[in-house]
């Protein structure tokens, strides 16, 4: 006869953190990405530039491309008056020099005649008959200007190894020339639901079944933090079909299941991983989310979430984002936060880290949390909580501190 298997021990959640980030190594998988695809990834070696930006002297305004000393002493009373030889616009290259007295109306962005070393603004000038322009201030050399290399040097390092690409680094790679660069692959995340009342959602229910919503929530939090979600086919609770399933979901970077890791009889899939590698901890002292469990297999991450989709979404976003952004090469995430007074009072559970769910009405933070296994209590919370072990209650009124969802 079978008997049921308690959760004799869990340990502390910082324990747990600990040892979660001590058994990750970063994915080493280096690919090329478009440039159009690489805001959000993490880069995979010092990039630098292979031309000067910009790639010539410039005009940084619309005016004149002057010789400055034709310039000096040049007043609204006692303008200087200089012939235009030529009309540069941008794309254009310039053809004739600038001499003295000389001068070319020039716009923003185009490059420099040779012999000029300013720019007067167009505000700043008079244009007279013909070919002749009145300047009514003077300017100093390479006013205006913008030089050769000013932005990016030909060798300059643009972004270095393990920097997150941005729309501004996207920008400084475009403006180098680069079409593609080198950025570490995203983690594959195996996900496996198991349990014999797990249906896909499009298909009919039958007696004493439920969807699966696990398998939706875990695929969105390893999208949102930089990995690619696998989800594999529900597996029910027999020994060889958990096997199959789990030796598939090894060609993935890391194994995350849901179901099988409480206290039933027919949980087999933490002896299948004792069996394959080592099981590290089973039971964490928090609530929701006490059964999530955490093993290895030929040295792969292989972590098991409760069953109920609350505690299995709360832990998803405690316990697998960490893990995830660090397999890809990620800054850690910190939620904005807000500091509110509770609404009304709450009650926790000594011994066990409390994650409530909350939203925010008229200022406050409402208490949103319903079960374990309902997935509206997050689903319509703002954001959650946390109620350290030895707090017991919360009182109406205090102040507490609003992680956004």
């Amino acid at each position: 006869m079978s008997v049921m298997r308690p959760i004799r021990e869990t340990i502390p959640l910082d324990e747990a953190r600990q040892l979660l980030d001590a058994a990750i190594t970063p994915v080493g998988r280096v690919e090329r990405v478009s440039l159009d695809d690489a805001d959000g990834r993490v880069l995979a070696a010092d990039l630098a530039a292979a031309a000067d930006v910009p790639p010539f002297d410039r005009a940084a305004m619309d005016g004149y491309a002057v010789r400055a000393e034709d310039t000096f002493g040049a007043g609204r009373t006692e303008p200087r008056a200089l012939r235009i030889v030529e009309k540069v616009l941008t794309g254009q290259v310039p053809v004739l020099p600038i001499g003295p007295r000389e001068c070319s109306e020039i716009a923003t962005g185009a490059p420099m005649p040779a012999g000029a070393d300013a720019v007067v603004m167009v505000e700043e000038t008079e244009r007279g008959d013909g070919a002749e322009v009145r300047i009514l201030t003077p300017v100093y050399p390479r006013q205006n200007v913008g030089r050769r290399g000013a932005d990016l040097k030909a060798g300059d390092t643009i972004a270095r190894a393990g920097d997150l690409v941005n729309p501004s680094r996207v920008g400084a790679l475009a403006a180098t020339g680069l079409v593609e660069v080198p950025v570490f692959a995203r983690p594959r995340v195996a996900i496996l639901s198991t349990g014999n009342e797990i249906v896909s959602p499009g298909t009919r229910l039958e007696a004493g079944q439920i969807y699966d919503i696990n398998r939706y929530t875990l695929a969105a939090i390893v999208r949102r933090h930089g990995g690619v979600p696998v989800p594999h086919a529900t597996v029910p609770d027999t020994l060889a079909e958990l096997d199959a399933a789990v030796d598939a979901c090894l060609a993935e970077d890391m194994l995350v299941f849901s179901g099988g890791s409480s206290v039933g009889e027919r949980d087999l899939i933490l002896d299948l991983i004792r069996h394959k590698g080592e099981v590290v901890f089973h039971g964490i002292a928090v609530k929701p989310g006490k059964p999530t469990a955490f093993g290895r297999i030929g040295g792969k991450p292989v972590l098991g979430m409760p069953g109920y989709p609350t505690s299995c979404l709360s832990n998803a976003y405690m316990l697998l984002a960490p893990m995830l952004r660090r397999l890809a090469h990620l800054p850690a995430f910190h939620p904005q936060t807000l500091t509110l007074p509770l609404a009304q009072r709450i009650v926790s559970t000594t011994g066990r880290h409390q994650f409530y769910t909350v939203r925010i009405v008229d200022g406050e933070a409402v208490p949103a949390f319903k079960a374990s296994g309902d997935i509206t209590s997050m689903s319509l919370a703002d954001g959650f909580i946390e109620i350290p072990a030895q707090t017991d209650i919360v009182e109406k009124g205090e102040l507490v501190e609003v992680k956004l969802l």
